[in-house]
């Protein structure tokens, strides 16, 4: 899965020019909306196509409208209010939140309750933790927050993020990037993870969210336009209400889950959507005392380290950006 960028003060003041509720004039009761995903369809999406092909969305009297990214991101199309809601990052909605205006955009549910992301090297690599990254190339698309990261974890570990060599690269295959001069990628375990494991390869894995817990963080979740949950509260909450029940149906009939996936998007490689939604699954929930349910002090702690870097233009308040309101 693509590891969204941040995303730059400049598009943002673009989408805040933009006549952010031009498409919701014609959906005056909030019946009708249109969900755009993060990136090509994969296992974190099951839920939703699950709560589409199961009618769980219909039962509540809704029609909604599943759409991939073009050139646009998921968060840009539902701050300008073309897609109501979508999949976003607590790390990409950080820059948003300090803008002046803000951006009408906000977080209503965890997708995971845990952060599945982390550094991945073949095992010849010798990367057995975060210290061996010396040296080594890794592939980076120049994040602040990014680079942050993975400076903290090698600190953590008595390293010296200095001796990285970063290789500028957008990596859309991970087995193609390590097989190349590159020797480490941020992944998300449960789609590049599972394809490297379905290849065959032997690789380390550095977990960020067992590395530091500051990192436990909230990628992906799901964002909602602003506006739209001021104006139509009730249907933001029948939304996730389906939403809701299509993610606990992925957790409690894995194998029908994929299969629908792979209906959905049949494009997708069989053999990986099965093994990742067996490994995914248990993410959807977790621990949490409810789906969806995004904790205060976690989302809070990785804002406060944003702070204490001063990695953007501004401090993050504390619980901002995001909402249980509409969860049930």
């Amino acid at each position: 899965m693509k590891k969204n960028k941040i995303l730059t003060l400049t598009i943002f003041a673009a989408i805040c020019a933009i006549s952010t509720f031009a498409g919701c004039s014609k959906n005056q009761n909030g019946s009708k909306i249109a969900f755009i995903l993060d990136w090509t369809p994969n296992t974190n999406h099951t839920g939703l196509f699950v709560a589409q092909k199961k009618g769980f969305f219909a039962e509540e009297g809704l029609e909604v409208e599943i759409i991939q990214p073009s050139e646009d991101s998921a968060t840009m199309m539902v701050a300008s209010g073309r897609a109501q809601f979508g999949v976003g990052f607590q790390d990409s909605l950080a820059p948003a939140i300090l803008r002046d205006e803000g951006i009408p955009v906000t977080a209503v549910a965890a997708l995971l309750q845990h952060n599945t992301s982390g550094i991945i090297s073949l095992k010849k690599a010798g990367i057995e933790n975060a210290k061996a990254l010396e040296g080594k190339k890794y592939a980076t698309w120049n994040s602040p927050i990014e680079l942050a990261t993975i400076q903290k974890v090698m600190e953590n570990d008595g390293g010296d993020f200095s001796k990285v060599q970063l290789i500028p690269s957008t990596v859309y295959d991970v087995v193609t990037a390590l097989n190349t001069e590159i020797d480490a990628v941020w992944i998300y375990y449960a789609w590049d993870g599972i394809k490297l494991e379905l290849e065959g390869l032997e690789t380390n894995y550095l977990d960020f969210a067992k590395l530091d817990e500051v990192f436990d963080y909230y990628t992906p979740l799901f964002i909602a336009n602003s506006d739209f949950l001021k104006e139509h509260p009730d249907s933001a909450k029948r939304f996730l209400k389906a939403l809701r029940r299509g993610y606990e149906y992925s957790t409690e009939n894995i194998e029908e889950a994929a299969e629908i996936l792979c209906k959905s998007a049949p494009e997708l490689d069989r053999e990986l959507v099965f093994k990742s939604q067996k490994w995914i699954s248990p993410y959807y929930k977790a621990e949490a005392p409810k789906w969806g349910y995004i904790d205060a002090e976690r989302w809070n702690r990785f804002f406060r380290w944003l702070n204490d870097t001063n990695l953007l233009d501004g401090k993050l308040p504390e619980n901002f950006g995001f909402t249980n309101e509409y969860l049930n």
